[in-house]
């Protein structure tokens, strides 16, 4: 757990502490006071990146350095940002220095904030980066795979821009892409199965309802062969990829999808039905980062627990009890009734 943080020229702070309880912490504050900034912090802190904006943007303005000190289960933790005069961040655990963050290294973290509530509505993308940041937290050397996948999806994206590639320059990209392609295939299937034997006993429970949720990965090839698949889709693709300027085959161009009753969740769900649905990929996210890391995850809610109704809240509720817990929200009442046990709150004065 995450005991107490000093935050330095972090975002709209200057120079504040705050400590937390094990179990619920209520951050409330005005609008842009800086409620989010400091689970922004802590979500640095354990997993070494934010989710909204870039390391540099993380420096107060005018600033050189930002500094987050932490204390975890007993243990120092640094997270040091520079930006002048060259651009750098460090992480301190225990007295060790590290450039960056291997999983072993990160704290198991799950965020809820209002841009999941359009996982559905948004575009592929965003389900591609949902199933990729938990596959982050869960798989060891899932990041590395992603990141090698981009770079030599950028190599060959640039090749097809120049105007000039031919088959000879292609075909290493090709067989690099279709190599890595497969691995991030095979991960990405096995992630989508787990979630599947789970969610809809989950879903019913939290709906009281008889509604039927399936997930599905949706792919241009199955798994088995997508290796051997994807390299002779990008041949026989070669000479429209080049009139596009992109690749159109591979693991970037997949997507999750969501079943009600057998129908397609975008075209039936209500905006309740919808929200209860990523309520369950949450408690999932949750249970999975438990269970892979044997390590009780933290909780961070960013002022979605307003966007809930009573039974949706009573149904989190239950469902966080054994996890550290920071939410953030502008009415301290409509949390602090959700509990039975007391709970830490935490006051942001407006900067």
């Amino acid at each position: 757990m995450i005991q107490s943080i000093r935050l330095q020229h972090f975002r709209s702070y200057t120079d504040d502490s705050f400590e937390f309880d094990a179990s619920v912490n209520i951050i409330v504050g005005a609008n842009a006071s800086g409620k989010t900034n400091l689970l922004e912090a802590l979500l640095v802190v354990a997993r070494g990146n934010s989710y909204r904006v870039h390391d540099m943007d993380l420096v107060e303005h005018d600033q050189p350095w930002a500094r987050l000190d932490a204390l975890v289960d007993n243990v120092d933790r640094t997270v040091k940002i520079v930006r002048d005069p060259l651009p750098s961040k460090t992480y301190e655990i225990a007295g060790r220095s590290f450039s960056r963050l291997s999983l072993e290294r990160t704290l198991p973290v799950v965020l809820f904030e209002p841009n999941h509530l359009n996982l559905l509505i948004g575009a592929p993308e965003r389900r591609r980066d949902y199933l990729d940041e938990l596959l982050s937290q869960s798989t060891v050397g899932y990041t590395a795979l992603i990141r090698s996948y981009r770079r030599a999806l950028a190599q060959r994206n640039h090749l097809l821009k120049s105007g000039h590639a031919n088959p000879q320059e292609l075909f290493p990209w090709d067989v690099r892409l279709s190599e890595l392609g497969a691995r991030i295939i095979r991960c990405r299937e096995t992630l989508v199965q787990y979630l599947n034997t789970k969610i809809a006993g989950l879903y019913q429970d939290l709906s009281k309802s008889e509604t039927t949720v399936a997930l599905a990965y949706q792919s241009g090839a199955g798994s088995e062969q997508y290796e051997s698949t994807m390299l002779r889709q990008l041949e026989e693709r070669r000479r429209d990829d080049v009139v596009r300027g992109h690749t159109s085959f591979g693991p970037h161009r997949d997507d999750l999808v969501v079943y009600f009753n057998g129908v397609l969740a975008q075209e039936v769900a209500s905006r309740g039905e919808t929200r209860t649905l990523i309520l369950c990929l949450k408690i999932l996210e949750l249970q999975l980062l438990e269970e892979k890391r044997d390590q009780t995850p933290l909780l961070l809610l960013d002022d979605v627990f307003s966007e809930l109704d009573g039974v949706r809240r009573q149904a989190l509720t239950q469902h966080l009890q054994p996890y550290q817990t920071c939410i953030t929200t502008t009415d301290a009442d409509v949390v602090v009734h959700s509990f039975a046990e007391a709970s830490n709150i935490i006051l942001i004065a407006k900067s």
